[in-house]
């Protein structure tokens, strides 16, 4: 600790390949007020040279020649951190001036908390409809969960760097922008550490969603592993988007396209899609009510369709990766008596 008592802070950016975003994010970062302890990036098999960018502002410069994803990059980072707190940032996000302070000080004021996450604000970089869709729902969800948390945030968290180091960093098996730092919050919680939401630190998401984009990125990298992620700990939590309100929703969108197709042959089947319509109507009416503050109503009818469909989909990827988690686990016992059986039979 230094005389002030504050914690120091190491603020660890992973980059792939950089650009405007990432300009911003270092510009933005090197102008904290107070500043970061260091800046450390991390370059992931890099191939644009951007990294010479991060120099520029002062920050320390770690080159991997080959990509192996953020999870190792920030392992990379924290590795090489001398503060007392690391404090990962992406690097298409945008901190505000006081970010730095911010955590310093809450760190300072708990010494029993061990980590801490953000969320985003409410005015993304991006303008299309997906990217305000996208970034304004996780808004809303850290901005109504509980602050004792249950899992990390590797867009914008915080964490005691001995913790860190004691519990292995992330889960470098993780090759993509993923759940590792959501498989780490596990991991901190089952340890008996304390995670906060602090949802005064906001920052800004500077993304460009797409169609695409979102749906590998939610399908592929986000609801697969979680769900194989969950199913491994037994262990389904209450919190942000696994919520008790969402899995319900997650039903009653199952049921409102089934009544939906039926409807094609029995008409009466109609009555009861209206029904299941206006209970998922009413049990995310709140989100809706945001959604209709902040962009008014055009926006909120097409992102009342999206949400829908994004229950759909997950569902559809929750009971997937439920069939491959069992097909995997038949698969190793199957294997496992294999290599028990095959030595009785040598011999």
């Amino acid at each position: 600790m230094p005389s002030s008592g504050h914690p120091t802070i190491s603020a660890i950016v992973p980059v792939h390949n950089g650009g405007e975003h990432f300009h911003r994010c270092l510009k933005n970062l090197s102008q904290a007020d107070p500043p970061p302890h260091e800046i450390i990036v991390v370059a992931d098999g890099e191939t644009d040279g951007f990294s010479r960018v991060a120099e520029t502002f002062g920050a320390r410069v770690i080159r991997l020649p080959v990509t192996g994803g953020p999870a190792r990059a920030r392992n990379h980072g924290a590795r090489a951190a001398t503060g007392d707190v690391l404090l990962f940032i992406d690097s298409d996000v945008v901190v505000p001036p006081d970010t730095v302070g911010k955590v310093a000080a809450i760190f300072k004021d708990d010494p029993a908390l061990a980590a801490l996450l953000g969320s985003y604000d409410d005015e993304p970089g991006a303008t299309n409809f997906l990217s305000q869709y996208k970034n304004l729902l996780h808004h809303y969800v850290h901005q109504t969960a509980r602050e004792d948390a249950s899992t990390f945030w590797g867009a914008c968290g915080a964490i005691r760097r001995e913790v860190f180091l004691v519990l292995d960093g992330f889960d470098e098996s993780y090759r993509h922008p993923s759940i590792e730092d959501v498989e780490l919050g596990y991991r901190l919680r089952q340890a008996g550490y304390s995670i906060r939401l602090c949802k005064e630190l906001q920052v800004k998401h500077l993304k460009r969603w797409g169609v695409l984009s979102l749906l590998k990125s939610d399908l592929l990298h986000r609801a697969l592993p979680w769900t194989e992620l969950t199913l491994r700990r037994r262990h389904l939590l209450n919190d942000l988007n696994l919520r008790l309100s969402s899995r319900v929703s997650a039903v009653l969108a199952c049921g409102l396209a089934a009544s939906l197709v039926g409807a094609w042959w029995r008409i009466g089947l109609l009555g009861l899609a209206t029904a299941l319509g206006l209970l998922l109507l009413a049990l995310n009416a709140p989100l809706y009510l945001f959604f209709y503050r902040k962009r008014g109503l055009r926006f909120t009818l097409q992102a009342l369709l999206w949400h829908w469909f994004y229950y759909l989909y997950s569902t559809v990827a929750f009971a997937t990766g439920a069939l491959l988690h069992i097909a995997n686990r038949s698969l190793s016992g199957t294997l496992r008596l294999s290599k028990a059986i095959l030595p009785m039979g040598r011999s």
